[in-house]
C-alpha cells in the first residue's frame, strides 16, 4: 500500500498558487487514474486506486503547516511505512518549474514537511519537489511570493511541471523503485542564454 500526499492550502483564494503545487499534481494525477476527491475523512480529502496495490491519495484539509495531523493519521490506520509515503511539496530554493525528488531529507524551512516529519517521527520519506523560485530574502516577500499565482511564462513552466511530475508519480506507483523515478525525472532546467548585447552604430569620423 502506498499514500500520496499533496500539500497545499484549501479554499477558493488559495487555488493555483505557488504554495499549493501539491494540490495540482494530485488534481492531474487523480484525473490520470480516472478518479476523483470525496468528501473530508481524517482532516483530508481522500481518493484510492488499486493498480493492483491500494494507492491512497489526499490533500489535507488542515492548512500546510499542520499537515502532519493527517499524514500521521492515514498512516497509522492503514499501518503505511514511511518510505511508501510520496510527498509533493513546493520548492523555494529551486527555478520555478524544476523538479526535484529525493529519497528522503530535511525540511529545509517548509512547515508543511516539519509538521510531516514530526508527526511521522522521522524524514525518511519521499519528496517530489516542483521549483517555485524565491523572492527577496524577508518573510513579508516570502509569504507574499507563495501565496501569489503563476504567470506569463511561470504559469507554463509550472503547467508543464505538473504534468511531469505525475508522470513521476505514476512511475512510481507502477514500479515502486524511487531510484529508478529520481533517475529519469531529476533534470535541471537549462539556464536561459542572455541575449546578445547591442552593438552601437560606428560612429562618424
Amino acid at each position: 500500500m502506498k499514500l500520496i500526499v499533496g500539500l497545499g492550502n484549501i479554499g477558493r483564494e488559495y487555488e493555483n498558487t505557488r504554495h499549493n503545487i501539491g494540490f495540482m499534481v494530485v488534481d492531474e494525477l487523480a484525473k490520470r487514474l480516472g478518479v476523483t476527491f470525496g468528501k473530508e475523512d481524517r482532516n483530508a480529502y481522500y481518493t484510492e486506486y488499486r493498480a493492483p496495490e491500494k494507492i491512497i491519495i489526499i490533500k489535507p484539509t488542515t492548512y500546510m503547516n499542520l499537515s502532519g495531523i493527517a499524514v500521521g493519521a492515514y498512516a497509522n490506520f492503514f499501518h503505511i511505512d514511511p518510505e511508501d509515503i510520496a510527498v509533493i511539496q513546493d520548492d523555494m530554493d529551486m527555478p520555478v518549474g524544476q523538479l526535484r525528488i529525493r529519497r528522503k531529507g530535511s525540511a529545509g524551512g517548509h512547515n508543511g514537511i516539519k509538521s510531516i516529519t514530526e508527526h511521522l517521527g522521522t524524514g525518511d520519506f519521499p519528496r517530489f519537489k516542483i521549483g517555485i523560485g524565491h523572492p527577496a530574502r524577508n518573510n513579508k516577500a516570502v509569504i507574499n511570493h507563495v501565496l501569489h499565482a503563476f504567470q506569463g511564462e511561470d504559469k507554463v513552466a509550472i503547467e508543464e511541471a505538473v504534468k511531469e511530475m505525475a508522470d513521476a508519480l505514476e512511475l512510481w506507483i507502477k514500479t515502486g523503485d524511487i531510484e529508478e523515478v529520481m533517475t529519469k525525472h531529476n533534470k535541471k532546467k537549462p539556464k536561459k542564454e542572455a541575449a546578445p548585447a547591442a552593438q552601437e552604430p560606428p560612429k562618424a569620423e
